[in-house]
C-alpha cells in the first residue's frame, strides 16, 4: 500500500539526515552532534510509542486505558510548560487545569456531537494533538507574559499606582503574550491546503483514503486545535498574571536569565 514503510525506506528516508549533517558541517553550524541525538531520540520514542499504542488502541482493550494515557500527556504537559517558564509560581497546576479543562471541553464536542466516534482511535491521537499544540502555544504565552511584565514593569507599576488594580495593570501584556502565542496557529490555519499539507491528511492520503474524506477530517482537526489552543493560552495567561503579583497588588521580582 502506498502508505507501507518498512525498515528499508526508514533508513532510506536517513538520506536527508546526512544532507541535513553535511550542511550542518559545511556552514560550520556545529549542530551536527545535536542533529544526530535528535534523530536517535526521535526514532526510540516512535518505535516505543509505537508499541504502547498498538497495545491501547487495540479494540479490545478497555477505554480506560486510553482514558489514562490522555491524562498521562495533559500531566506530562503541565510540567513541561512549569520547567520552562519557572518564575510563575504554581505554573503546573495551573497548566493541568488548563489542559484539563481544554481536553473535556474540546473532547465533549468532537464525540458529543459525534463528529468522530469515541474509541481508542480516535481518542488518543485527537488528545494528542491538542495537548502536543497547546503545549507548545502555552510555553510561548506563559514566556511572553514574563518577558512583557519584566520588560515593561515600569509601566506596570505606574499604572498600579494610578490605582489599577493587578489584572488590570497587566491587561495590555497579557493581550501582547496571547497575540504573540496564537499567530502561528491561526496562520497556520489560514494556510493549511494552500501553503502546505497537514499531517493527518497527508497521512490519510497516503494510506488510500479518498482525498475529499481526508479533507473533512483534517478541517475538523484544525478547527479543534485552534480552539483548544486558544483556550489553553487564555487559560495560561490569566493563571500566570494572578501568580505574578502579590494579594496587595505588587509585581514580584522577575530577574533575568543572567541574573
Amino acid at each position: 500500500m502506498p502508505g507501507d514503510v518498512d525498515a528499508v525506506g526508514l533508513i532510506a528516508s536517513l538520506i536527508l539526515i546526512v544532507v541535513a549533517l553535511v550542511l550542518s558541517r559545511w556552514n560550520r553550524l556545529g549542530l551536527e552532534t545535536s542533529i544526530f541525538t535528535a534523530v536517535l531520540r526521535a526514532t526510540v520514542q516512535l518505535l516505543g510509542i509505537g508499541v504502547v499504542l498498538a497495545f491501547i488502541i487495540d479494540e479490545e482493550r478497555s477505554l480506560v486505558l486510553s482514558w489514562l494515557w490522555v491524562a498521562a500527556m495533559a500531566v506530562f504537559a503541565a510540567g513541561v510548560l512549569s520547567r520552562r517558564a519557572p518564575e510563575i509560581p504554581g505554573l503546573a497546576r495551573i497548566g493541568l487545569v488548563a489542559f484539563g479543562a481544554t481536553l473535556a471541553v474540546s473532547l465533549a464536542v468532537m464525540f458529543g456531537l459525534g463528529i468522530f466516534p469515541l474509541e481508542a482511535r480516535a481518542l488518543v491521537p485527537l488528545a494528542g494533538m491538542m495537548v502536543g499544540n497547546s503545549m507548545n502555544a502555552s510555553v510561548v504565552t506563559a514566556r511572553r507574559v514574563v518577558e512583557e511584565l519584566r520588560d515593561k514593569r515600569d509601566e506596570v507599576e505606574a499604572r498600579l499606582a494610578l490605582g489599577h488594580p493587578s489584572r488590570r495593570a497587566a491587561l495590555p501584556y497579557m493581550r501582547a503574550a496571547l497575540r504573540t502565542a496564537l499567530i502561528p496557529q491561526i496562520e497556520t490555519t489560514r494556510a493549511v491546503g494552500l501553503v502546505f499539507l497537514p499531517g493527518a491528511m497527508t497521512g490519510l492520503i497516503l494510506a488510500g483514503v479518498d482525498p475529499f474524506d481526508a479533507v473533512l477530517v483534517q478541517a475538523a482537526i484544525m478547527f479543534l486545535i485552534l480552539g483548544s489552543v486558544a483556550t489553553t493560552t487564555t487559560l495560561i495567561a490569566y493563571g500566570s498574571v494572578g501568580k505574578l503579583f502579590t494579594p496587595d497588588h505588587r509585581l514580584i521580582r522577575l530577574p533575568r536569565p543572567a541574573e
